[in-house]
């Protein structure tokens, strides 16, 4: 929190000196961010009490019959657009929807809702098999931060194996389906982010027009304003985070690019560790601009490691900050073994442009 204040006033000093060293932009960029997390997350956290009344007819006995928390169901979306909320007024235990609701969906649930659709629509048709291959290392390595962090949020390691059970199984049939259909995969994500825009633009429209008018027009539904406190609160924390990773860049280019050169990537490569650390989209961007090694690299990382510095860190410390440091442990560890796994098996890959047709 200290770091992230710092980073505030780094900003806001810049800003009032006419941004002339760019950090005043960053703090603008962070203030201007809260406008996409909400059009991404009020709706959907609208929607949660009625999702999980619905949803909890289904879910909650098929869990409970093999012995799992219902909660981790919340983990299949993503930390802040409404995993969290979900996992919590699923839980059989405060523990596992917490862990669930933090852990599984800041990993996961956004690898599955987020960062997977939106990648597989924004990057380029020739980029999409590197990044369909790194993803599938990332999802790999995923259980290694899994299960790490559910240790630290007191679990036994019998209980985090059990109950990561379905994404494990998910998991697979993700790295599968990636490998072997990769273009219906791309249609099929497709699709379902169109939905899950759907859902959201609904339950905004919803919230809205139930708070402008006092109207109960859905039963159970969330007070919006509830829904804008949680985005409030990542967005201050965004204020402090871009001016800090803005930072962090700048005096990490050097030994960025030496780094690089030894491992035999490019030096968007190397940034892209970085930014994709913050926000995934600026990452994704970037990725045109990568070697092939590279690409991998950064879609193995991003899998784990997406957001970790602002957005989830940001809704962490608002909604359940004691589990921030298992967050950032299982965060780095599954991000870390991704990376280097994706350059052990890829370093020495010829790279002919596969068909994806």
């Amino acid at each position: 929190m200290v770091l992230l204040a710092a980073g505030v006033v780094l900003g806001g000093v810049d800003r009032l000196l006419g941004n002339r060293f760019g950090y005043g932009k960053r703090l603008e960029e962070g203030f201007l961010f809260m406008g996409p997390t909400a059009l991404s997350m009020v709706g959907i956290m609208c929607l949660v009490p009625v999702l999980s009344d619905t949803l909890g007819r289904l879910i909650v006995p098929v869990f409970q019959f093999f012995g799992m928390d219902p909660a981790m169901f919340g983990g299949f979306l993503a930390i802040d657009m409404g995993g969290y909320q979900l996992a919590k007024s699923l839980e059989s235990s405060p523990l596992a929807g917490s862990y669930a609701g933090i852990i599984v969906a800041a990993t996961f649930g956004c690898t599955l809702v987020f960062t997977l659709p939106v990648g597989m629509g924004v990057i380029e048709k020739e980029d999409r098999p590197f990044f369909a291959e790194g993803l599938m290392i990332g999802l790999v390595t995923l259980p290694l931060g899994l299960v790490l962090g559910a240790m630290l949020c007191g679990m036994s390691l019998s209980d985090a194996i059990w109950q990561n059970v379905p994404v494990f199984f998910l998991s697979l049939f993700l790295g599968i389906g990636l490998k072997r259909i990769p273009a219906r995969m791309i249609r099929g994500f497709s699709l379902f982010a169109a939905g899950l825009k759907a859902i959201t633009t609904i339950g905004l429209v919803l919230g809205a027009v139930t708070y402008l008018t006092g109207l109960t027009i859905l039963p159970n539904l969330s007070p919006i304003q509830d829904a804008l406190a949680v985005v409030a609160s990542i967005g201050i924390t965004m204020l402090g985070s871009l001016p800090a990773a803005e930072f962090l860049q700048r005096i990490l280019r050097r030994p960025f690019a030496w780094l690089g050169a030894k491992l035999g990537i490019n030096a968007f490569s190397m940034v892209g560790l970085l930014v994709g650390a913050v926000s995934v989209l600026p990452q994704l961007a970037m990725m045109k601009d990568m070697d092939p090694l590279g690409k991998r690299i950064n879609a193995a990382y991003v899998v784990c490691a997406a957001s970790t510095l602002a957005a989830h860190v940001g809704f962490t410390l608002s909604t359940d900050p004691s589990l921030l440091s298992s967050l950032l442990a299982a965060k780095a560890a599954g991000a870390v073994s991704a990376a280097t796994l994706a350059f052990l098996l890829c370093r020495r890959k010829a790279d002919p442009q596969p068909d994806v047709r």
